[in-house]
């Protein structure tokens, strides 16, 4: 059909007399079917005149998009130019139309464009520009913001979204100048009185959530904003989130003995987010409370309310994780690929075959630090595969590692080609039929008396508890840890099925310890013996390097150390070590083999004395 010159007139298009869903095929010349209901079809539509597509079919040759009656087709706002707006709203963004309703038509004092006029004189696109350039604290200067330029937007990109509709008049959550400055004193004492007034009266009713599948807008490139201007803007924001989750962070400080520099903290690292985020009615990424730390925002506090109030979406990487993602950058695709297939395994465990239950990170941990240097040494050889690897090859590349690491390496590639031959990714398992290399055993030695004694005497109550409590009865790291002010009761320790009499020395530093403890932070309700300035305001455990930062000795030393003297002082009695410190036979052989050790025996007197 021929197609009308480029200065016809384009109509609207009516319906299609068959199907009245479509609109006609050609208006002219005029078919009164559109191409799904022509007699003898159904026929293909033809591509767009203009742009060349051959979807979205609309009529006069043109497609959705660019045919000018098109209810999809995309303009400029009447109002404020922003692009974006479709010819069934009347050409016209959604703040426009309230404009409309609202202010009437004139001519703008500042751009002197005929539009809708509001009280300052200013149309809505010289409002919308002098805002974008308001300096914190400043008014809005229409004239100077207006003077050469004006930056266009996006339509209705520029209005916040509330989340509920609003159940009441939303309270000033925000107190005007002469509150703001009468309680800045009150602020400072830990008071303010223009929170605690509205505290119950928060603009969300109870059970309101954030969108679990909020979409969201995917960036054109990556591009860090100015720390600067983000706190400028913060200063600024009224904080939907902040309001969202001001009832929670107020129940978290008054539980956990937060103080006000705290709770501040945690309220303008509420801001931060809100500034920052996309989109928002969207939940918030654990990752991105991760970046808060450049623009002085607070991470653990932060998390635990969001988690509280249930917009939190963890998306953290464990400690495993990102090791192993540092130590295997450098490695070919497939290869990086079948070990993160293996990685899976380990951490989630399989219930295909091979089935496998999960295994402790820290084993995995230990198994890449010696799988890693015989993948790069097949690597530097040219290996792209894991399918390419032979046995000759597997025993020459663990031939030079140290025992230790050769030990891990081995139990790290069984693994490995086991998982790939269980997946049918390579032909034949290498490892199979090869013996295992043994772990050559460590011999525990006693340590240095003086070095314990003044270690015990440190002034740190916390430090001389945690080196009595290992040193007297052999606790490990994790055990201690994990210890609860209610397994202690009447002198008593109980760890599992143990019940262990707490030695005198280590009842007088509990005492200490104690004490300085209900001092320090009175209104903890932290259930665990050993708390740091970080876990007291939390129900979390302390770290695994407190309190053993900045002291000479290890836990690990200190209950090999005491553990072997009991062995020597018993004369080797194994079966009361096993119920004394909770060892398997196996493990208790280790230390007995120290009674009558070869090298041990001319010294023997010596070493039982240190």
């Amino acid at each position: 059909m021929p197609a009308p010159g480029p200065d016809a007139p384009l109509r609207l298009p009516p319906r299609c007399n068959s199907c009245q869903a479509n609109p006609v095929a050609w208006t002219s010349p005029r078919v009164d079917f559109c191409y799904q209901c022509l007699p003898g079809g159904p026929f293909p539509s033809p591509s767009c005149r203009w742009c060349g597509t051959a979807k979205n079919y609309f009529s006069q040759g043109l497609c959705i998009l660019c045919h000018p009656r098109s209810p999809q087709r995309p303009g400029a706002c009447k109002g404020c130019m922003a692009w974006g707006v479709y010819p069934r709203y009347n050409w016209t963004c959604w703040p426009c139309r309230w404009w409309r309703t609202h202010y009437p038509e004139g001519v703008c004092d500042f751009c002197a464009r005929t539009a809708r006029i509001g009280n300052s004189g200013a149309c809505r696109l010289c409002v919308e520009q002098a805002q974008m350039t308001q300096e914190p604290g400043r008014a809005l200067d229409y004239a100077g913001a207006n003077r050469h330029s004006q930056q266009l937007f996006l339509a209705n990109m520029l209005f916040k979204k509330r989340i509920t509709p609003r159940l009441g008049p939303e309270p000033n959550l925000r107190p005007g100048p002469r509150a703001r400055k009468a309680s800045t004193a009150s602020v400072r004492a830990g008071t303010e009185p223009w929170k605690s007034r509205y505290k119950n009266q928060l603009p969300y009713p109870a059970g309101t959530r954030f969108e679990d599948e909020a979409s969201v807008q995917l960036a054109l490139f990556d591009m860090g904003p100015d720390p600067e201007a983000v706190r400028r803007r913060v200063l600024l924001e009224d904080s939907e989130l902040t309001r969202f989750c001001a009832a929670i962070v107020d129940e978290h400080a008054e539980r956990y003995g937060w103080s006000v520099r705290q709770r501040n903290d945690v309220t303008r690292s509420l801001r931060l987010l809100q500034t920052l985020r996309e989109t928002p009615a969207a939940k918030i990424r654990a990752s991105d409370v991760m970046q808060l730390p450049r623009y002085d925002g607070n991470i653990v506090s932060t998390i635990d309310v969001l988690a509280e109030a249930e917009l939190l979406i963890e998306d953290r990487p464990s400690r495993v994780e990102v090791y192993f993602a540092a130590r295997t950058a450098g490695l070919p695709p497939l290869m990086r690929e079948h070990l993160e297939l293996w990685l899976q395994v380990m951490l989630d465990g399989s219930r295909l075959a091979p089935r496998q239950v999960p295994r402790d990170p820290q084993t995995a941990r230990i198994q890449i630090m010696g799988l890693v240097t015989v993948v790069d040494a097949w690597v530097e050889a040219g290996y792209q595969s894991f399918a390419q690897v032979t046995r000759s090859d597997i025993e020459h590349a663990l031939e030079p590692l140290a025992p230790g690491r050769r030990h891990a390496a081995e139990l790290a590639l069984r693994s490995l080609f086991k998982t790939l031959k269980g997946r049918r990714l390579i032909f034949a398992n290498p490892m199979r039929g090869m013996k295992h290399t043994p772990l050559a055993g460590t011999i525990p030695l006693a340590l240095d008396p003086a070095v314990i004694r003044a270690e015990l005497n440190h002034p740190d109550p916390v430090v001389a508890l945690a080196v009595a409590l290992v040193a007297f009865h052999a606790l490990t790291g994790k055990q201690l840890r994990a210890v609860l002010l209610t397994d202690i009761v009447d002198g008593r320790l109980t760890i599992g099925e143990r019940e262990i009499p707490l030695a005198a020395p280590v009842r007088t530093r509990l005492a200490a310890w104690l004490d300085h403890r209900q001092r320090r932070w009175p209104g903890c309700i932290n259930p665990h013996l050993l708390v740091s300035r970080r876990t007291a305001p939390r129900l979390v455990p302390v770290g695994h390097s407190f309190p053993w930062r900045g002291i000479t000795l290890r836990p690990q030393a200190l209950r090999e150390d005491r553990i072997l003297h009991e062995i020597h002082a018993t004369g080797g009695d194994i079966r009361r070590i096993c119920d004394l410190f909770g060892l398997s036979v196996e493990g208790a052989t280790r230390y007995l083999k120290t009674v009558e050790h070869p090298d041990l025996t001319i010294e023997g007197e010596r070493v039982t004395q240190t």
